[in-house]
């Protein structure tokens, strides 16, 4: 009887019956949420251990965020880039400066940073380093995941993200991610820039071997070839460090920003380099209508000024350490393998004892929230503002859930 009064069926169905099925979500609709925590439309709670796939690193409706939001709505909420508005220049500034760069392209979604920087590293390519026009190649990882355009599916290995998308977009070649000297042997003359995520999420979390990104690194600089840091994912606290690059000393020519960048409230994503990297655009070479907006420009300021305290990036670090304990106790009790760095882990379940679907979904049951990529992986990734106790709850609910 209690059953027959629950509002969330329908409500899947009524979602499901006009939308083009290109996710595949759980049967769960969030009406409202704060911190860690999301309700539904019947009132039951869940712990959100997947965070927006990080883009909520500082929980649902940080006070801070949502003031920033409330404020710039009152005011201006977009100009296009015809114009300057007085928001701009802060947000510039202020994440040049957390990066270390000399320069900021603001756009809105990450695939929107991936794309423009392919563009700046060609354009890098040809008018600096010498590139023959046309010729310009770029190295990617395999496993990657960058985004879901025509381009970037285009050097996917991952056959759900690229089949039947073509023809595909030459000038790029795909190594092993993690492989220094297969990487070495791709690059050459026409090579103007290595792209990878410093850890790769969609993949299950995967962390590269001890040493590959300073390998990386060197590797660029000897052979005058741009870095490129996809830290959409990884960055901005997630791991335990402003950029999970950072880890190992890392700094990469330039970094791809996105996800937590909008504080969970609106899309922004960023391009940050140096003016040698960022300096070859021109007027009419590149923009957006909405890309660095008063609005996302107001919230994504407040997000640089959290990260500038260091508060997050010390949580991410502590609270992981506790939350990968908890993970590591389970190796042998249903889980495989876990990895990760700071408050993203990649756990693969026995796929004898079920699927990541299916673990989530008995997840689910039990209040908690996490997504399955993969098979029999399941990524954790709950915001930066999770308590201790939080993270206990997870684990045991997670435990719990494995021993059946």
């Amino acid at each position: 009887m209690i059953e027959d009064m629950l509002r969330t069926p329908a409500a899947v169905q009524d979602a499901e019956r006009h939308t083009a099925h290109n996710y595949h979500p759980l049967p769960v609709v969030i009406s409202s949420a704060e911190g860690a925590w999301v309700t539904d439309v019947d009132g039951r709670r869940y712990l959100d251990c997947l965070a927006g796939y990080s883009a909520l690193n500082f929980g649902h409706r940080h006070p801070a965020l949502i003031a920033a939001a409330h404020a710039q709505l009152d005011k201006l909420t977009l100009t296009s880039r015809a114009f300057i508005h007085d928001q701009f220049a802060d947000f510039c500034r202020e994440l040049a400066a957390l990066c270390g760069k000399d320069l900021v392209l603001p756009m809105n979604t990450g695939a929107e940073a991936v794309e423009t920087g392919i563009k700046v590293a060609r354009k890098w390519g040809y008018q600096v380093k010498g590139v023959p026009a046309g010729q310009a190649t770029i190295v990617v990882a395999d496993g990657n995941f960058h985004g879901r355009t025509t381009t970037i599916v285009s050097f996917s290995t991952d056959d759900d993200a690229r089949a039947d998308f073509g023809p595909y977009t030459p000038g790029f070649k795909i190594v092993p991610y993690g492989d220094l000297t297969a990487l070495a042997d791709a690059v050459d003359e026409t090579t103007v820039a290595v792209l990878l995520e410093p850890i790769q999420g969609e993949q299950g979390v995967v962390v590269p071997p001890t040493g590959y990104l300073p390998g990386v690194r060197q590797l660029c600089t000897e052979r005058n070839v741009l870095f490129i840091a996809d830290e959409i994912q990884s960055g901005l606290g997630r791991t335990g460090a402003t950029f999970a690059c950072e880890l190992e000393g890392v700094v990469p020519d330039m970094y791809l920003l996105g996800k937590a960048l909008g504080g969970g409230i609106v899309p922004v994503s960023a391009v940050a380099a140096d003016t040698d990297v960022l300096g070859v655009l021109r007027p009419g070479q590149h923009g957006s209508t909405f890309g660095g907006n008063p609005l996302a420009c107001a919230v994504a300021t407040e997000v640089v000024r959290l990260l500038a305290t260091g508060e997050f990036q010390r949580r991410s670090t502590e609270l992981g350490e506790r939350l990968h304990a908890g993970l590591h106790a389970l190796i042998g009790k249903g889980l495989v393998a876990v990895r990760g760095r700071g408050l993203w882990a990649g756990l693969d379940i026995d796929p004898a004892l079920m699927s990541g679907r299916e673990a989530c979904e008995r997840l689910m049951e039990r209040g908690v929230l996490a997504k399955d990529t993969h098979g029999s992986t399941i990524r954790l990734a709950p915001p930066l503002t999770i308590t201790a106790e939080e993270i206990d709850h997870a684990v045991a609910q997670l435990a719990a859930v494995l021993a059946g």
